[in-house]
């Protein structure tokens, strides 16, 4: 018999393959500074309370149900949404048809915000990175010929939650279909909006009190609906590392389970209708332990509220492969990326999928891009046997210790929100915000140094790159089909009775007693559009406005001591002498564009490198950011800018410049923007253009260049 080999035994061989080298440098440390060994053992798994757990079983850690894939495969949920009603309706119609088994909506950022496709601050969002709804009208266009009663539907909306799923319960009823038979989810997250997605409307206190009658009006009246989807999805795509994602997405859920409560609900009249939703990033084996840590520690959460039921210990969840990870360099790599992260989020337990397609780093997705999305899917639940067994990791040495690590440290995050008096307190003092800006920085100085290798993109880079189709939408034509139909809704409608509703919806907000949703309905009913809703709620609660903050000394020292950065910071310090004052940079958001992560690691990473750094507040007009250009004395404005409104907004920005006598100021542009798009900026006077993957260093040079280059001009 052979004589049993030791973890000594093993030290002492994988030192003889290293020519004498420790094996312990082969440690991995994550970037959230988890130490991945290169061997995992059984002793690994000592003292680990979660083994020997089955399916369908408290904690349900190894899924929800009992037979998970191999009863069911998970919801193939595509999200899209782009251009008018019509061009989306058309879209699902088409993916339905293909295999799509639910609809998810991605609504365009004036709808998000509360805005109506006519207003004056929107010029540049409408129809672009998602659908423009104004009113049930284009609710009904939406779903024409979907059937509400047979598919499940998931809205992706916060800021504007109250009129959009008052216009779907309306369009429903219209359709022929009860509220009561309305199936899907609308995600009412809003406490992760004010840590990083940010297209919230209102402050947080009554926007929880939102949440609380969403919860409440679903559990009288729409059995089959959820109320709520927890997000991690967003706090990942900003930066966040897998604990921090998963231990606010879990603290914002227990935050919205005593909001809940606080209305006199019982818990186990909606916890069984709250779900979750998590990104799925390139580290295969932590993402599929991540979601049975969330399991593990969303179980013990519920325990605190002493449910009966204990299916309301258990945690549903939505995946969608990460769109961060997607890179507009060999963007035909994004497709194997895709298809890695669908794998680990179906080893990992999801209940259903998003799949993004390979062109998102650079547009919104064609057709033909959603296709392979889709097909991604199939062929992993259809040709790949992933389904057949019910977690098929369990018990693996490695995966089970990386699910009680993050399952431990995950949880210290959580005491710690605790001791702030809970997740609203602690959104409000900054903290989650805060720690996920600089783990976004950190992670790319890691990138930029070649730390952590991207293919195609800072390792393995092709010279010639191949072009792609891309999605273009025609901004100004949606909105002009927009306007005209908000206008026939308002001939058509009984003004008197849009009105007596709108202000019995502002009392409802203002004096707290009865229910918001309930109220919403009401005005849908009557043909209130979006914006009217929003704005009556406006009144009540006022709007919330978030103060920049940025980061510093977290990109810098990642570079400590690297010639490249110093040389980079003397050359800097010296021009700044010659200059007679340090080069100043406003960084830019405008448009209704809240996707703040490109902006903050930016300001964050050129404030460490020297310059002087304006961060200009969210939702900016280009004739604001001209104004606050101009008030600053400002060398360089860096537009920043991730949901397709540049071809519309940097020409506004660089005209308003030039009608302030600013003309001399240089505009940059920074984000997802399409390489067929580059002629068009230079051409409308953008200096300078730097799309994803770009390196933060190179691009300080670039600006730096720029300043002096201007400066030989006017000498």
């Amino acid at each position: 018999m052979t004589e049993k080999k030791t973890v000594r035994d093993w030290m002492d061989l994988a030192s003889k393959e290293l020519k004498g080298s420790d094996p312990q440098d082969l440690v991995w440390q994550t970037p959230e500074g988890i130490p991945v060994k290169p061997l995992y053992t059984e002793e690994d798994l000592e003292g680990i309370g979660h083994l020997g757990t089955l399916p369908g079983f408290e904690p349900f850690l190894r899924g929800p149900r009992a037979t998970m894939y191999a009863g069911r495969p998970w919801t193939i949920r595509q999200y899209a949404g782009f251009s008018t009603a019509e061009e989306s309706n058309a879209f699902y119609r088409k993916a339905l048809a293909a295999g799509q088994q639910g609809v998810s909506v991605a609504f365009d950022l004036a709808t998000h915000r509360g805005y109506d496709s006519d207003h004056p601050r929107v010029v540049g969002d409408v129809g672009k990175a998602g659908v423009a709804i104004d009113s049930v009208e284009d609710m009904k266009i939406l779903f024409d010929g979907i059937p509400l009663e047979q598919i499940s539907v998931s809205m992706t909306m916060n800021g504007a939650v109250i009129p959009i799923l008052a216009n779907f319960i309306v369009a429903g009823e219209e359709q022929g279909v009860p509220r009561a038979k309305l199936s899907g989810t609308i995600q009412n997250d809003i406490l992760k909006e004010f840590m990083v997605r940010n297209t919230y409307i209102y402050p947080p206190e009554p926007s929880m009190r939102i949440i609380a009658d969403i919860i409440e009006y679903t559990a009288k009246e729409m059995p089959k609906f959820n109320s709520i989807s927890i997000s991690g999805y967003h706090m990942q795509e900003a930066g966040a590392t897998l604990v921090q994602e998963l231990a606010f997405t879990l603290a914002d859920g227990r935050e919205y389970v005593r909001a809940a409560l606080k209305k006199g609900l019982d818990v186990d009249a909606f916890a069984g209708r709250l779900s979750f939703f998590f990104a799925i990033g390139m580290n295969f084996f932590m993402e599929a332990a991540k979601l049975r840590a969330a399991r593990l520690l969303w179980s013990r959460i519920m325990t605190e509220f002493q449910p009966k039921k204990a299916s309301s210990l258990m945690l549903r969840t939505h995946c969608q492969t990460s769109g961060v990870s997607l890179q507009e360099q060999d963007p035909y790599n994004n497709i194997v990326r895709t298809a890695f992260e669908a794998m680990s989020a179906a080893l990992g337990g999801t209940q259903s999928l998003h799949t993004n397609s390979f062109d998102e780093a650079i547009a919104l997705p064609t057709e033909f891009s959603a296709r392979i999305a889709r097909n991604t899917q199939l062929i992993l639940q259809h040709e790949t046997g992933v389904t057949k067994v019910v977690d098929p990791l369990a018990g693996s040495y490695y995966v089970e210790s990386l699910t009680n690590e993050l399952a431990t440290r995950a949880w210290e995050i959580i005491e710690r929100i605790e001791a702030e008096g809970g997740m609203t307190a602690a959104v409000d003092k900054g903290l989650p915000k805060r720690m996920i800006e600089e783990a976004a920085t950190r992670r790319q100085a890691a990138v930029d140094r070649g730390d952590e290798v991207i293919v195609g993109v800072n390792k393995f880079r092709l010279e010639n790159e191949d072009d792609i189709e891309i999605l273009d939408i025609d901004n100004k034509a949606v909105r002009e089909s927009q306007i005209a139909r908000i206008e026939r809704t308002r001939r058509q409608r009984d003004p008197q009775r849009a009105q007596e509703t709108l202000d019995a919806l502002r009392e409802v907000a203002r004096t707290g007693e009865g229910n918001i949703l309930e109220a919403a309905v009401e005005a849908a009913r009557a043909r209130a559009t979006l914006g009217e809703i929003s704005d009556a709620l406006r009144e009540a609660f006022g709007d919330h406005e978030a103060e920049p903050k940025v980061v510093r000394q977290v990109y810098g020292p990642a570079y400590e001591g690297e010639p490249e950065y110093e040389t980079l910071v003397q050359r800097l310090s010296d021009f700044a002498s010659s200059l007679g004052e340090t080069p100043r940079v406003l960084v830019a958001k405008l448009g209704q564009d809240g996707h703040d992560r490109g902006a903050k690691v930016i300001a964050s990473a050129f404030g460490d490198i020297g310059f002087d750094v304006i961060a200009g507040p969210l939702f900016q007009t280009p004739e604001e950011a001209a104004d606050l250009a101009v008030k600053n004395k400002v060398h360089v404005v860096g537009m920043s800018s991730l949901a397709a409104g540049h071809k519309t907004l940097a020409p506004q920005l660089v005209e308003a410049l030039k009608a302030r006598g600013a003309s001399d100021v240089i505009v940059v542009v920074g984000g997802v923007i399409p390489r067929q798009d580059y002629q068009f900026l230079k051409d409308a006077g953008v200096s300078a253009i730097f799309g994803p993957g770009s390196n933060v260093l190179d691009a300080a040079r670039s600006v730096l260049d720029l300043i002096a280059g201007r400066r030989r001009n006017v000498a």
